[in-house]
């Protein structure tokens, strides 16, 4: 009897990791690499696939060139660390990098030489730009004022400015396009702004407050013209991601996430959806069955403040960053996000982290 009970469970150990496996992608941690420097805060990452690098808007560090072949940091682009750096906007078919940095300008550079241009001058005080492969325009977030935000609209060949466009949001967010007009997301209104970047206006305005307290990143699926808004939650709306049918503006799916999101990756192949959440610490996966039909893969434990992401799709690699950071009393905190955000970075923590399956 005994002999047998010892059987039977050996036998359900053995048939366990292998329907869990089943049950889930396995994305894990593939590599942490340190970088030294000094305590500085970050934002945006990108990555150029041609080149097989990731650009690390690591403020007043500079816009670091990582290889991941190699893990180490093959450059940082000129005057970038002067301007601080929030992150790179990556145009491969123009051979085009951008930086956008803090104090409201932007450095063009070449993918292929990583060699930088004069920077341009857009504002006083500049978040990020995105680029709409549809109006073929850069559209710049710079600092909401006392009515809203104006964005700037840039041919990005020419670096010239070519319209304007007024929103009466103070805190613009993520944007994407899904084929046929861009979408950008309106955190402190609950709204995204569905806009015809090359005539410069709004063409609709999606109230999402219901499902979507604090809409934050947007990635699309160009294929199935549906968008995905990752949302921070406001009140007793939890943190959310909800999917948006990009030619109607209606909500097809909502599901619960991790808190402070910040980044949203889509993957057309891999038929998935991540979100990375720097409160929660957490990597949240999504499985896309088909347009309407979606749901939650895996959650995976990450890092504190492991909050903007880019992926290689060829590879399937996800790119993070983190660093340790304290909340120090005597500074100024981004209450808006955490009441003990991090102000203050340690030295030679600023870490580039490798998810993956493999």
């Amino acid at each position: 009897m005994r002999t047998a009970l010892v059987l039977a469970l050996l036998s359900t150990a053995a048939v366990l990791p292998a329907s869990l496996a089943v049950a889930q992608d396995g994305w894990h941690l593939k590599s942490a690499t340190t970088i030294d420097g000094k305590a500085s805060g970050w934002d945006y990452v990108s990555f150029d696939a041609a080149a097989n690098h990731v650009f690390l808007g690591h403020r007043k560090e500079g816009l670091q060139v990582f290889d991941p072949a190699t893990h180490t940091v093959v450059k940082v682009i000129d005057g970038t660390a002067e301007a601080s750096s929030n992150g790179a906007v990556i145009i491969p078919d123009l051979d085009l990098g951008l930086s956008n940095n803090e104090n409201g300008t932007i450095i063009p550079f070449k993918l292929s030489t990583l060699d930088a241009k004069p920077p341009v001058k857009v504002g006083e005080d500049l978040d990020t730009s995105h680029f709409d492969p549809v109006g073929k325009r850069l559209v710049v977030n710079l600092a909401g004022g006392k009515d809203g935000t104006d964005l700037v609209m840039l041919d990005p060949t020419t670096m010239k400015d070519v319209g304007h466009l007024h929103v009466p949001s103070h805190k613009v967010e993520g944007a994407d396009s899904d084929g046929t007009a861009f979408f950008l997301a309106a955190q402190d209104l609950d709204k995204i702004y569905k806009m015809d970047t090359a005539g410069s206006k709004v063409l609709a305005e999606i109230d999402v407050a219901t499902l979507c307290g604090q809409p934050t990143s947007i990635a699309a699926d160009v294929a199935d013209d549906r968008v995905f808004v990752g949302c921070r939650g406001r009140g007793t709306v939890k943190p959310s991601l909800i999917v948006l049918d990009g030619a109607k503006g209606s909500v097809v799916y909502s599901a619960e996430i991790g808190a402070g999101t910040d980044s949203l990756a889509y993957d057309p192949t891999l038929k998935r959806i991540f979100s990375t959440n720097g409160l929660g610490a957490n990597l949240n996966v999504f499985a896309q069955q088909d347009a309407d039909t979606y749901k939650p893969e895996e959650t995976l434990g990450t890092r504190a403040f492991v909050r903007t992401m880019a992926m290689d799709h060829k590879t399937g690699t996800i790119y993070a960053v983190t660093a340790e950071g304290s909340a120090d009393p005597t500074k100024k905190i981004l209450t808006s996000v955490s009441p003990f955000y991090p102000n203050t970075f340690y030295p030679n923590t600023f870490t580039v982290l490798a998810y993956g399956k493999n």
